[in-house]
């Protein structure tokens, strides 16, 4: 399986999210499973990256040139696809990916987490998507679409296709019980 992550090109203030992101990259090696993410050397994306090829797996990087320097581009990764917009780097990980996963990140994680998930409610594709809750991170963003819900702007089911796990095995438990690989 190919699993799309979106995390964050910083580390955060707490060596946990590195720990989070380097733990998923080695479960997804152990389990056969390849990476698609944003192409940087740096911060959440660069550890969970350096785990997945430490187990011997590939790893796909996407990144518009514009971000090749700011965003310090992964010399070692397997294939690095250099795009000329954000359009071209969401649509040239989402394409080839089996599911999808979101780490703790910042804007740009939620922006690529709520596409393709908006995406997989209009029907546009059937892959998972997936949060990694860890910790509760995300728990003010589900408080905000519980509360999109009860005001009458979303589907009264719009988490029921959302996966929200606390775990790393739990999460890519879950995910190879949907993925549907390509």
């Amino acid at each position: 399986m190919q699993i799309a992550v979106y995390c964050g090109s910083k580390s955060g203030h707490s060596t946990e999210y590195i720990d989070l992101a380097t733990n998923l990259g080695q479960q997804m090696a152990r389990r056969q499973h390849d990476l698609i993410y944003g192409g940087a050397n740096i911060g959440l994306m660069g550890a969970v990256a350096d785990a997945v090829l430490a187990g011997g797996r590939q790893v796909l990087g996407v990144m518009p040139k514009a971000l090749v320097d700011r965003e310090v581009a992964h010399p070692g990764i397997t294939e690095l696809q250099v795009v000329d917009t954000m359009h071209e780097r969401k649509a040239g990980m989402a394409d080839p990916a089996d599911a999808f996963v979101a780490l703790p990140g910042g804007p740009g994680t939620m922006e690529e987490l709520f596409e393709v998930w908006t995406w997989q409610m209009l029907g546009y594709h059937n892959k998972p998507v997936a949060i990694l809750n860890h910790r509760g991170y995300y728990d003010p963003l589900l408080t905000m679409i519980t509360r999109m819900t009860e005001q009458g702007f979303a589907w009264a089911d719009l988490t029921t296709t959302l996966i929200i796990e606390s775990t790393v095995d739990s999460l890519l438990t879950t995910l190879e019980s949907q993925a549907r690989p390509q």
